[in-house]
């Protein structure tokens, strides 16, 4: 048994010098400056382009390819293989040369909102699922609780301990902390009243959506101010779509407030209502969450056509996500050059193209389009490859070769 715990350890490092290594090159620092410049409204060599697999990791990526068994062990094999896995595949990955271990905290409630969120599974692999939701009459909404974040000093140690001893010596290991619970309100909105419900209360018991909106504001406001007050708050301006220069201007104190740190949000379960209707029930609510950041970007794979205006009233925002069914002409009238345009892909455009020839024909037509942007490619949501284990690597290539061409 230890001699088997012991191999899974040396595979573990072995894979990890391997992304220290991809930490340290010269295209990793392309990649990262790439992300910088169109961040802060720079012009870079060529716009960043980035895939996300989401479900499709699992036939990237199958269970029995793995060697580890350890639990903890097995997640960090699962990192360090992905990190690898999208190097291979050549995308804007910025890589950081250290190794994180989130701040641990414990919330009270457990569940956090006091009553339990539950999604009906179809019991089909890949398949989708249903809500359950918790809050079905009024006095359900009785037994919501704001939720309270108090730091684990002893846990954080020990994950902080543990990560040292194994990956010290290759990767730095760096405790880091974010905004306890998402600005993307809908999302949680949805959980716990169902989404259909949540729908019909906007227009036939607004009194009753109103109530969770100030509930789930409320608590978000309070998590964050009581996150912020134990003073572990760390910039998260290094990954894709956010890798960026330091932002807001330094404390004296050097602390990091949520002024110097990236926020996203999106309004996907308000995607079918009207303009008026997602500013009253949705944008203002997140507004006092979204604006104590130092930079936002709004949008995921809802519809922003006609919202525009509003997106473009958060004091702070930087990244307009325009997702495929959003009007990307619309969105370049707006924002001309005074934003980021996140360009976002259809996936299954993507993963059921023809052929090769088809993805380019697209990327080259919107490229054309956006030359001379401040824009980003990006493709998310990926649920398979639908047997294409070469697809990403060729979408990738493509998308680079289009954005080089209109740089």
């Amino acid at each position: 048994m230890a001699a088997q715990l012991d191999r899974q350890r040396d595979h573990v490092r072995a894979l990890a010098a391997r992304v220290a290594e991809i930490a340290a090159s010269e295209r990793n620092a392309q990649i990262q400056q790439r992300w910088r410049d169109v961040n802060a409204l720079r012009t870079p060599d060529r716009a960043p382009v980035w895939c996300r697999p989401v479900g499709a990791w699992r036939e990237i990526l199958p269970g029995d390819a793995f060697l580890c068994t350890e639990p903890w062990l097995r997640g960090l094999e699962t990192q360090f293989r992905r990190v690898l896995i999208k190097h291979d595949i050549g995308d804007d990955s910025p890589v950081s040369p250290w190794f994180e271990v989130a701040a641990v905290f414990d919330v009270d409630p457990a569940n956090t909102w006091g009553v339990e969120v539950v999604h009906h599974e179809s019991g089909v692999e890949g398949g989708s699922w249903a809500y359950e939701p918790p809050l079905e009459t009024d006095a359900d909404f009785d037994r919501l609780r704001l939720p309270s974040f108090r730091y684990n000093h002893a846990e954080t140690q020990c994950a902080l301990d543990r990560a040292h001893d194994l990956l010290g010596d290759l990767l730095p290991v760096r405790l880091v902390c974010g905004a306890p619970l998402t600005a993307t309100l809908g999302t949680v909105a949805a959980d716990l009243r169902g989404l259909t419900p949540m729908l019909m209360d906007m227009a036939a018991e607004p009194a009753r959506m109103h109530r969770l909106m100030v509930y789930l504001r409320d608590a978000v406001l309070g998590a964050m101010a009581q996150v912020k007050a134990t003073c572990l708050l760390t910039p998260n301006n290094i990954g894709p779509m956010n890798c960026s220069d330091p932002i807001g201007t330094p404390s004296k104190t050097g602390k990091i407030g949520y002024e110097h740190m990236w926020v996203m949000a999106n309004s996907q379960e308000f995607d079918p209502v009207s303009p008026a209707m997602w500013r009253t029930f949705c944008l203002e609510y997140q507004r006092p969450i979204i604006e104590q950041f130092g930079l936002s970007g709004y949008g995921c794979c809802e519809n922003l056509t006609h919202k525009i205006e509003g997106v473009l009233s958060l004091s702070n925002l930087r990244i307009f996500v325009c997702s495929a069914w959003t009007d990307l002409a619309a969105v370049q009238a707006a924002v001309g050059k005074n934003y980021v345009i996140m360009w976002r892909q259809k996936a299954s455009d993507v993963v059921f193209a023809a052929d090769a020839a088809t993805l380019r024909r697209d990327l080259e037509r919107g490229a054309r389009q956006l030359q001379g942007y401040h824009y980003q490619v990006v493709l998310r949501e990926l649920q398979t490859l639908a047997g294409h284990p070469r697809r990403l690597h060729k979408w990738t290539r493509a998308a680079i070769e289009a954005a080089a061409r209109y740089a």
